[in-house]
């Protein structure tokens, strides 16, 4: 598994991991396929301009699309991650190898020092995906759970 910058040829992988039972638990229609072409169009601009205050990367396993992680800088030390992955590559690890890997970027070379994460109350998976790759449930509210991480945990 590895992360990657998107590019324009990430299109129809990005609707793909946009679709079905992934998009279920964020609360959205599937992407289509102009929505799935600004995207990445958006996300290759992004990664160009600076200072940058968001990343998002492609979860890459073989060559092959699978997710998407993201990145927000919330502010001058804090930040907000999020994914999704691909419904048919669920429950192989690459969720938390990339939560791991964007720790490690936010808490290195970013210089964060809290990082938040939310989920669905109804998508405990995720959950155990945070708290594997680090994070400390803080509470719930509404229909979310939320969590933090901070270097060091």
């Amino acid at each position: 598994m590895s992360l990657r910058e998107l590019t324009t040829a990430d299109a129809r992988a990005v609707r793909r991991i946009y679709s079905g039972s992934s998009v279920h638990h964020l609360g959205r229609a599937e992407m289509v396929h102009l929505e799935a072409h600004h995207y990445v169009e958006r996300a290759a601009r992004w990664a160009r301009e600076g200072p940058r205050a968001r990343y998002i990367l492609g979860i890459d396993k073989a060559d092959d699309l699978v997710g998407v992680i993201k990145l927000d800088i919330t502010g001058a030390t804090d930040g907000r991650l999020g994914y999704i992955l691909r419904d048919d590559v669920w429950g192989r690890g690459f969720a938390t190898e990339a939560v791991v890997e964007v720790l490690a970027l936010a808490f290195g070379s970013l210089r964060l020092t809290t990082i938040g994460a939310k989920h669905r109350s109804t998508n405990p998976a995720s959950g155990r995906v945070l708290a594997k790759a680090g994070f400390t449930c803080v509470g719930a509210a509404g229909e979310f759970v939320h969590y933090t991480a901070s270097p060091g945990r």
